[in-house]
């Protein structure tokens, strides 16, 4: 955890939080051998987070804010999680895993409870490379945003417009929680292939009772193979401009 707190500053923290899978070879559930070595980009959002903190702090933003980077590393072996397995969150929340390579949204969603219990957070925002779904639906050209607030979502959809970093938001109907539902637990860690990158919000905002929460899936915008003439290829830092701009305003 990292905090950024300027006198004056309000009495509630901003929370942000960065999924940060040191690398992710999707654990039992093992991906394929091509390209699994750009998932040493799959900390992206710790590295936001990092590069939000230390700009705020070189800036003097005048906003309290709290940076929670939970930090691990997806693996198989003797010790690993598995298919079926029954587990339970930092807030009690208990959770079917029926795929270990959706392991980013566990580790985010104990920071999350955490975060809310610790902290008492005027708002969150989180930042991960969560799902390959984003990267089909948007491509690198925007990340995916959901959230229970509209005008937290409002905020930072301008904020990604005046830095280049673009968001699109994506619906959080209840229609879509139902299908996060498991028989066995309170929730499963995996609904398949339709509405992927929705269902992956949806299990976070179980999470986050009723503190307004924005969630940003930036899989198809943190890492380019290409350069642009505003990106590097390789890792592209994307929401430090964002997050940075909202919180200095």
């Amino acid at each position: 955890t990292l905090e950024h707190r300027p006198e004056g500053a309000a009495n509630q923290p901003t929370v942000l939080i960065g999924k940060g899978i040191t690398f992710d070879t999707g654990g039992i559930s093992l991906k394929p051998a091509q390209k699994m070595g750009d998932m040493k980009a799959d900390m992206s959002g710790a590295a936001a987070v990092f590069g939000t903190m230390r700009a705020l702090a070189e800036l003097d933003a005048p906003t309290w804010v709290i940076g929670v980077t939970p930090l691990a590393e997806n693996m198989p072996g003797s010790q690993a999680y598995r298919p079926s397995d029954v587990i339970r969150a930092y807030d009690g929340t208990t959770i079917e895993v029926l795929n270990t390579d959706a392991e980013g949204r566990l580790v985010l969603a104990d920071a999350l409870a955490y975060a809310c219990k610790r902290y008492e957070p005027c708002c969150m925002v989180d930042l991960a490379t969560l799902t390959g779904a984003c990267v089909v639906a948007l491509g690198s050209q925007a990340a995916g945003l959901m959230g229970n607030d509209d005008e937290l979502c409002n905020e930072l959809i301008s904020a990604g417009e005046a830095t280049g970093e673009r968001l699109w938001r994506l619906p959080a109907w209840s229609a879509y929680d139902k299908l996060v539902d498991s028989e066995v637990a309170n929730v499963r860690n995996s609904a398949g292939r339709a509405a992927g990158v929705v269902t992956a919000g949806m299990f976070l905002k179980r999470f986050v009772g009723t503190t307004p929460w924005a969630h940003l899936d930036i899989a198809g915008t943190a890492f380019l193979d290409k350069a642009t003439p505003y990106q590097p290829k390789g890792g592209t830092g994307f929401g430090v401009r964002l997050l940075t701009r909202w919180l200095s305003t």
